[in-house]
């Protein structure tokens, strides 16, 4: 897969685009991934500097995407192309299933931007992907988090503590099989 020319748009809602990742959206990153929320909810990643950023983009959803053919997106506001957030799919070696991931700017929250893109994306994973399953693993202090996911018609099924973790998150999957 030619990662060059694949950089283009990969899902579009009424109002948002999502695309996937460049190394010009280092800075974009970098700022994410330090807000408070991210550290307090998903955790410190080490991303210390835009250069950091632009590396996890190359390591982590460019080399998913070549991969897998699939990541974590970009977030854009159509119109504007203001990047919002990422939401996407990971595929963990540790967890059977696609897991669903999403992060959003502080000033981008309570807009519903985040279940809009979540939304798209399940139903992307439904149909062009053709996964069966996907899940979602959430800090049980982030409450907002939870909040969409039931939303998203995703239940709660247990606490797993991911690999070189000391604490337990909940996994959360879809109710109902894709397949079907």
């Amino acid at each position: 897969m030619n990662l060059q020319s694949q950089s283009s748009r990969v899902l579009q809602t009424d109002r948002l685009a999502l695309r996937w990742l460049e190394a010009a959206d280092a800075g974009f990153l970098h700022e994410l991934m330090n807000d408070p929320d991210w550290l307090r909810y998903i955790g410190d990643r080490g991303i210390r500097s835009v250069e950091d950023a632009r590396n996890h983009i190359a390591n982590g959803p460019r080399a998913m995407y070549a991969r897998f053919g699939f990541g974590l997106y970009l977030v854009e506001l159509k119109g504007t192309n203001a990047a919002l957030g990422i939401c996407g799919l990971i595929k963990r070696d540790w967890l059977a299933a696609v897991d669903l991931g999403f992060a959003f700017l502080a000033p981008h929250r309570g807009a519903g931007y985040a279940f809009e893109a979540a939304s798209a994306t399940l139903d992307y994973a439904r149909s062009a992907l053709r996964l069966d399953r996907i899940v979602a693993i959430v800090s049980p202090e982030n409450l907002d988090s939870i909040r969409l996911l039931t939303k998203l018609d995703m239940k709660l099924e247990r606490m797993v503590k991911p690999p070189g973790e000391t604490r337990e998150v909940g996994l959360f999957a879809t109710s109902r099989s894709f397949a079907g």
